[in-house]
């Protein structure tokens, strides 16, 4: 299949550093190039990912952008939609149109493809969000047979609204790379558990912090800061009285909640990783955290987690309890008191049976065969315009889940 794969103007594809939907972007393109397939990437300028072509409305990624107010952000969303849109009629105007458009452009991806009607491709849009925060759109939008949804964990798309669910043909696991090395044994491990992703109030940094002091475990934080990779960049922000950094929710929250809690040595802040300085961090780590305060939808962190066989910490919220075996890969916790708990009993997990798990689940060849199954049919779908079937209010065990 020729696929047009829109991964929106955030990020970078693959990102530097922080970027979960971006990273699954990356592996999701370079296994079904591997297979055969021909993918067209829209995404950033400065994106740096093999493919077969490149679409891109700017230079640069506009992720620093998204902490800002709406109208300083939607611009940017819109723009990169007519790209992919001229590239659809680019490629059909020289006869070599797309035969899916895989777009996880949040909103307007879907939106702008379903204004096309019969002139647009058959669509596919990976659902990677909690959905109440666009209940508005996905509880009255209608892909007219066209467009349709897949979610990244059946908890997730259980709680979405009735109508995106009955245009929604299952969930995929997330993929990330598979590591050749076996997993670090304990003893090759530091003493330091890890939090690996952005730092805000929802991804609960706080309560890591308050449970590995409380336990005596010394804390890594990696991830960005409103946009920011790391301690230099948000100094230099806060120090322009024209940035609007200082504004900003998840910089005033971590200035005011995480920021007294670091110490350098016991709890500490090294900004965004990737790449081989992310792997190593990964593989060194007795544990990754997730101490949620939300509903995580898909959990690219965690697969990354266990593929390196470092065991995770999590409340037991959204797609962890799918993700997570309680106490073979990980622990699973429901208070803080249990998260604090869970970090005394790390040497009962063993690196080896995260990593054998993770082979089996969330290797590259596991999501691009599902993805392969979802682009024939929703091209079946197209083609005869049957609109999906209807469902009641879903469980997850009523979701046709594409693979557990």
């Amino acid at each position: 299949m020729k696929i047009l794969m829109d991964a929106g103007p955030w990020l970078p594809v693959p990102p530097v550093g922080y970027g979960g939907l971006e990273n699954v972007v990356a592996t999701l393109t370079t296994e079904l190039r591997r297979r055969g397939h021909r993918v067209v990437l829209a995404a950033s300028g400065d994106s740096r990912q093999e493919a077969d072509g490149l679409v891109s409305a700017f230079p640069t990624g506009r992720f620093a952008r998204l902490a800002s107010p709406y109208p300083q952000v939607v611009g940017a969303a819109h723009a990169h939609a007519h790209a992919v849109v001229a590239a659809v009629h680019e490629h059909a105007a020289a006869e070599d149109p797309f035969d899916v458009v895989h777009t996880h452009l949040e909103v307007v991806g879907p939106a702008v493809l379903a204004a096309l009607g019969d002139a647009a491709p058959p669509v596919l849009h990976t659902l990677h969000w909690d959905l109440t925060r666009n209940a508005d759109f996905y509880g009255s939008f209608d892909g007219g047979g066209r467009v349709h949804f897949v979610g990244v964990s059946a908890s997730q798309v259980a709680r979405g609204p009735a109508r995106l669910r009955r245009q929604t043909l299952g969930a995929v696991p997330l993929s990330v790379p598979i590591p050749d090395e076996a997993p670090a044994g304990p003893d090759e491990r530091d003493r330091s558990v890890l939090v690996l992703s952005r730092m805000c109030e929802d991804k609960g940094t706080d309560i890591a912090l308050r449970a590995c002091r409380a336990a005596g475990v010394p804390l890594v934080l990696a991830g960005p800061v409103g946009g920011l990779p790391d301690r230099a960049a948000l100094e230099a922000a806060l120090a322009d009285p024209a940035s609007p950094v200082r504004g900003y929710p998840d910089v005033r929250w971590f200035l005011e909640h995480v920021d007294p809690l670091l110490d350098g040595e016991h709890a500490r802040w090294i900004g965004s990783v990737d790449g081989a300085a992310k792997a190593a961090l990964l593989r060194r780590s007795r544990a990754v955290l997730f101490p949620l305060r939300w509903d995580e939808p898909g959990g690219t962190a965690v697969c990354e987690a266990l593929a390196a066989g470092t065991p995770v910490v999590a409340m037991a919220r959204g797609c962890l309890p799918d993700l997570v075996e309680d106490g073979v890969t990980g622990f699973l916790a429901g208070t803080e008191a249990g998260f604090t708990a869970a970090l005394s009993r790390l040497d009962e997990l063993d690196p080896a049976a995260c990593a054998a798990t993770a082979r089996r689940r969330f290797a590259p060849a596991v999501m691009a065969q599902d993805y392969e199954r979802l682009y024939a049919r929703v091209r079946r779908r197209a083609a005869l315009r049957i609109a999906p079937r209807q469902v009641p209010r879903a469980r997850t065990g009523d979701l046709p889940v594409t693979r557990r």
